[in-house]
């Protein structure tokens, strides 16, 4: 794997690596074979190829050569790198990406209607007919569950602390939210067309690449702000919250890249959370400006 001092963070290793990742914890793989995305295989044989990958029996490139399929790394959209910072023992460079699944494809149990597929051209029909297998949890490894739901819910359920997103991936899903299904919000709402879906994707594309955006190269290191170490006594409240509400600044790529000359980027957003013992809680997304002031922002 790429160092932590590596300037580009959008290389082969990290490609392939969240491809085997995301089959790992689960059971999707991001594959194709004759330009379809691969689904060839039994249940039974995906999940043994998963915990033999995971076990170390076989190496994930040899797994899909064995399946005769290759990892879809050129669809993976670069979407941040996070650095854990210096202060955590155990450290780690993450590369983020998007991947987008076939429109029209369905999950088992839920097959795709032919109203939403008649007035579809001859290559969205062939990708209707692409059954994407419920995603699983990895037996307790690194999740207890695992499900399909649309960015807004699971910053919905994030924010009654039903269940754990970190920053890093709370941040991320809280600007994916406008963007991709913000109608759908309950299992009764109506599942926007297929020409609807695309073009909210076309969006969020678009607003990637823009300047003001700049995800795809981003390097994130949070600093928690304030003065002495989160939860003791002697630090303080920052930009009038309590003193145990951590204000995390996105706009530093750690002191190994400073000293390279890389600089953060990530300007106009802190995130605020609560540490506990079971994870962060009460994790929002705020502007930089509404914490900081226009004084401080500029430090």
């Amino acid at each position: 794997m790429p160092s932590i001092t590596d300037k580009n963070p959008d290389q082969p290793a990290y490609r392939l690596a969240a491809i085997r990742e995301t089959f790992e914890e689960s059971g999707i793989l991001l594959a194709k074979k004759g330009g379809k995305l691969f689904t060839d295989i039994s249940d039974a044989e995906r999940e043994e190829g998963r915990k033999s990958v995971h076990a170390g029996r076989i190496l994930f490139p040899d797994l899909l050569a064995k399946w005769g399929c290759e990892a879809d790394v050129q669809s993976l959209v670069p979407f941040t790198r996070w650095i854990t910072p210096p202060n955590v023992k155990k450290r780690f460079s993450t590369q983020m990406y998007l991947y987008f699944l076939p429109l029209g494809s369905s999950s088992p149990g839920n097959p795709v209607s032919k109203s939403r597929t008649e007035t579809s051209d001859i290559n969205e029909v062939e990708e209707a007919d692409i059954v994407i297998p419920h995603p699983m949890h990895d037996g307790g490894i690194e999740h207890t569950a695992a499900r399909f739901l649309p960015p807004n819910k699971w910053i919905d359920l994030a924010n009654q602390n039903r269940i754990i997103l970190f920053p890093p991936q709370y941040f991320l899903t809280w600007h994916l939210s406008p963007f991709l299904a913000p109608t759908v919000t309950s299992p009764s709402s109506p599942i926007p067309p297929t020409d609807e879906l695309q073009r909210e994707r076309d969006r969020l594309v678009q607003w990637l690449s823009s300047e003001d955006a700049a995800f795809g190269k981003a390097i994130i290191s949070p600093v928690v702000l304030g003065k002495g170490d989160y939860g003791e006594d002697k630090q303080d409240g920052v930009g009038g919250l309590d003193r145990d509400t951590a204000v995390l600044r996105l706009d530093f790529a750690g002191p190994e890249l400073d000293k390279e000359g890389v600089k953060g980027t990530m300007r106009k957003w802190v995130v605020t959370t609560k540490f506990k013992k079971e994870g962060p809680r009460d994790v929002r997304v705020v502007e930089r400006e509404k914490i900081l002031g226009r004084e401080k922002g500029r430090l």
